[in-house]
C-alpha cells in the first residue's frame, strides 16, 4: 500500500509555535531550547529556518550564544503579533488615511466603539486596554461622541439634544438677531 503524503501544517501554525516556546520561556533560546521546549517534533533546521524567518520580520531579535544564536521575541504576545502585522500592512500603503477609513468602516459596532474607547480624548492618547471592557459588555459607556469632536466618524450626526440648554438655564447666551429682528434659527427667509 503506499504511503499517504504528510499533511501539511496550515500557514503559520509552526511560527506560533515557535513564539509561544519563547514567550513561555523566562531567558532567550536557542534552536536547540525551542526544540526540546516543543518536544523534539520538529527538525532543529526546520526550528532555525523559522527564528530566521521571524527575525527577518521583526518579530524576534537575536544574539550570539557560541556558535548558534539566542532568540527572545520583540512583541509580548499574540495580542502585539497581531498589532505588528496590522501596523505593517498600514506601512505599506502610501495613502494611510484611506486604509485607516477603510479599516474603521468595516469594524462592527462593537469594535468600533471599543477603538474610540482605547483613544480615548481623541488625541492619540491611547488608554490602558487592560482596562478596556469587552466587546458587548453591558456595563461599558455608552460612546456618544461630542459635537465638533474630531474622532466622530462623519456620517453620525450629532444627538439632537446636543446643543439644546435646559428650559430656565441662566447660562444660556440670547439668541442672536437678524436684520429683520428675528431670532437667529427662527426664521426670517433665506440668509
Amino acid at each position: 500500500m503506499p504511503e499517504l503524503p504528510a499533511v501539511r501544517r496550515p500557514s503559520g501554525e509552526l511560527e506560533a509555535q515557535v513564539l509561544a516556546a519563547l514567550w513561555a520561556a523566562d531567558r532567550p533560546l536557542t534552536p536547540q531550547d525551542v526544540q526540546l521546549a516543543l518536544g523534539g517534533d520538529l527538525a532543529r533546521t526546520t526550528i532555525a529556518t523559522i527564528l530566521a524567518r521571524l527575525h527577518d520580520k521583526g518579530t524576534v531579535e537575536r544574539t550570539r550564544a557560541g556558535r548558534a544564536y539566542a532568540y527572545t521575541p520583540t512583541v509580548q504576545d499574540p495580542a502585539g503579533l497581531a498589532a505588528r502585522r496590522m501596523r505593517t500592512e498600514l506601512e505599506r500603503e502610501q495613502d494611510r488615511s484611506t486604509v485607516l477609513a477603510r479599516f474603521v468602516s468595516d469594524l462592527s459596532d462593537d469594535d468600533e466603539r471599543l477603538l474610540r474607547e482605547l483613544l480615548g480624548d481623541g488625541h492619540g492618547q491611547l488608554n490602558d486596554p487592560a482596562n478596556a471592557p469587552a466587546p458587548g459588555d453591558p456595563t461599558a459607556p455608552a460612546n456618544t461622541p461630542a459635537p465638533g469632536d474630531p474622532t466622530a466618524p462623519a456620517n453620525t450626526p450629532a444627538p439632537e439634544h446636543a446643543n439644546t440648554p435646559a428650559p430656565g438655564d441662566p447660562t444660556t447666551p440670547a439668541p442672536e438677531q437678524t436684520a429683520n429682528g428675528q431670532a437667529d434659527g427662527q426664521g426670517g427667509g433665506p440668509r
